[in-house]
């Protein structure tokens, strides 16, 4: 072979368009990203790509922006199922007079791994590769992300009263130890410790989870700051703010997602920063809630990690990180009062880069760089609604849709194509989400 014999590579794809995410703000016309195993290997504008490699398989979208794969940063997506349920409605009589009901009849095994995967179907479909999850069963959850190539950061559940996964505090955590044990080495699959939220966890327990996340160095995902009610009732309670319970618990630091943030001072925002704290924006779901408004733009503006989370099927009621991050971009600039705020790129980035850096994948995706992970999407860019194409991002932001997603790939293989979903039976699952709702339509009757 001489020196200038094209290099064998498993993948090419050549794009209209690459938006890499880093260097932020950059756009690549006419650029194509070679894959080799589940690594991407170069990025190149396509003539030069064309000389150094021989492909294995070439993906031409001339008409289509490739971006990483978007990473929901807050999911509970066996809670898909429940899509639908119970709406307009404030949280707390929400959780406890509809969705906590449902759950205690329904959950378990089974639910969870076809929720999972209508949700794996669903994310798929709308250009995310990524979930960060929270819910029950995580073993059945990391077994379905597992078999269908998906790749997640899975919750290690932790509340303060019995469900069906756990009946008492020591089972949690036993069962959580056995969990990431089995998970530890996977490629794609990770944990985190998921205690419910402040107002579910006792200081007992936050500080278990602290020794152990410490210990295992592993994230810890949690829903704090979500309504003005939860901030009072903690006053009441402990005489703190949720956010300084935990930092006198020790879990204020760069192991926190810390989920929704709808109720923060100048003070706690600061604190965030120094800490390297991450902070999930869930918009859409605190939106329909009525929860609040998280200060997307002041957080990015102080230096904090800004993510993007969907939140569950039951509160939002979708999975759709491109409606998710445009809602993020426009209430972003709403609340900070400032029409320049929240940037069409810095919004791509809390949704790619700023959700991975968030679960701690930020080595391994989140942008398109050699040596990363071949998560990637396809974002056909020729319909009239993306017309004409003045700016690829903003086009992406403001106005292209999760329809327009046409190929997707997790680790350099294909999860989408052209539309169509590979290796998922589509009808099998619809039939067996019909069995769902006709249980769920059973047990609300009672």
């Amino acid at each position: 072979m001489t020196e200038h014999a094209p290099q064998p590579c498993d993948l090419l794809i050549e794009a209209g368009w690459v938006v890499p995410v880093v260097p932020h703000g950059v756009i690549l016309p006419d650029h194509a990203v070679a894959v080799s195993g589940s690594r991407i290997v170069a990025v190149l504008p396509r003539a030069q790509a064309r000389a150094r490699f021989a492909p294995a398989q070439t993906v031409a979208r001339p008409q289509a922006a490739l971006i990483p794969g978007l990473v929901n940063a807050h999911t509970h997506n066996p809670m898909t199922l429940l899509r639908g349920v119970a709406d307009d409605l404030p949280l707390m009589t929400w959780l406890r007079e509809h969705i906590w009901p449902v759950e205690g009849a329904l959950v378990g095994p089974e639910f969870v791994a076809d929720g999972v995967t209508l949700a794996i179907a669903e994310m798929l479909r709308g250009g995310t590769t990524c979930a960060n999850e929270n819910y029950f069963f995580p073993d059945v959850q990391a077994a379905v992300y597992s078999k269908h190539g998906f790749r997640a950061r899975v919750g290690l559940p932790v509340i303060d009263f019995p469900t069906a996964w756990a009946a008492s505090d020591d089972e949690y955590f036993a069962r959580a130890i056995e969990v990431h044990d089995t998970w530890r080495d996977d490629p794609l699959v990770a944990m985190a410790f998921a205690p419910h939220a402040p107002y579910s966890v006792s200081d007992a327990n936050f500080e278990r989870v602290r020794m152990l996340a410490d210990q295992l160095d592993l994230p810890v995902h949690l829903h704090t700051h979500e309504t003005a009610q939860e901030i009072e009732d903690s006053l009441k309670q402990y005489g703190l703010r949720p956010l300084a319970r935990l930092d006198r618990l020790g879990l204020v630091n760069d192991r926190l997602i810390a989920v929704h943030m709808t109720q923060l001072t100048d003070a706690e925002i600061r604190l965030c920063a120094e800490r390297g704290v991450s902070v999930v924006h869930c918009p859409e779901s605190n939106l329909k809630l009525a929860s609040g408004f998280c200060p997307a733009y002041a957080l990015l503006k102080a230096g904090v990690n800004l993510a993007i989370g969907t939140d569950g099927c039951a509160s939002n009621n979708d999975l759709d990180m491109f409606g998710e991050t445009r809602t993020a971009a426009l209430l972003g600039k709403a609340v900070a009062h400032d029409a320049a705020g929240f940037s069409a790129f810095e919004a791509l980035h809390a949704a790619t880069l700023g959700g991975a850096r968030a679960l701690g994948f930020d080595h391994l995706i989140g942008s398109i760089e050699p040596g990363k992970q071949a998560d990637l999407v396809c974002v056909d860019l020729a319909p009239l609604e993306t017309q004409p194409l003045h700016h690829i991002v903003s086009q992406l932001v403001y106005a292209a849709g999760r329809h327009q997603v046409s190929d997707v790939w997790i680790a350099g293989q294909p999860k989408l194509r052209q539309r169509e979903l590979v290796d998922m039976d589509t009808e099998a699952l619809l039939a067996k989400v019909g069995h769902w709702q006709a249980r769920i339509a059973q047990v609300r009757a009672h």
